[in-house]
């Protein structure tokens, strides 16, 4: 990852580790799931070597975080001094981003650990 991807992890790591205020956008209250990249590999492995289905497959972690939960543990694990500053929401950003794994776990047998 990039640390300037313009992502929200690699944005919260880098102004927390700079001691910089972080930044969210709305309340905080909108939620993300984020999912380790070898859960999310072993995913599509299982997809790619299954025949039983065809069409797409969520893969994904389906618990959420709350973007204030995000900065408030980037601040704790990093020890950094930053505050937590509010901008406004952007009209096109998601509230809730959670994808639904029932077919990986039907047809897979999978879910991150």
């Amino acid at each position: 990852m990039h640390p300037y991807d313009g992502r929200v992890v690699s944005n919260f790591i880098i102004q927390a580790l700079n001691n910089q205020d972080i930044t969210i956008y709305g309340d905080g209250s909108q939620t993300r799931s984020f999912c380790f990249v070898s859960d999310l590999i072993d995913g599509l492995v299982k997809l790619m070597n299954q025949e039983e289905t065809v069409g797409p497959i969520n893969v994904g972690n389906p618990y959420e975080f709350t973007i204030k939960q995000l900065a408030e543990l980037c601040v704790e694990l990093t020890g950094s001094k930053s505050q937590i500053t509010f901008k406004p929401l952007p009209n096109d950003d998601p509230k809730q981003r959670r994808p639904d794994i029932s077919k990986a776990r039907e047809y897979l047998k999978w879910e991150p650990r």
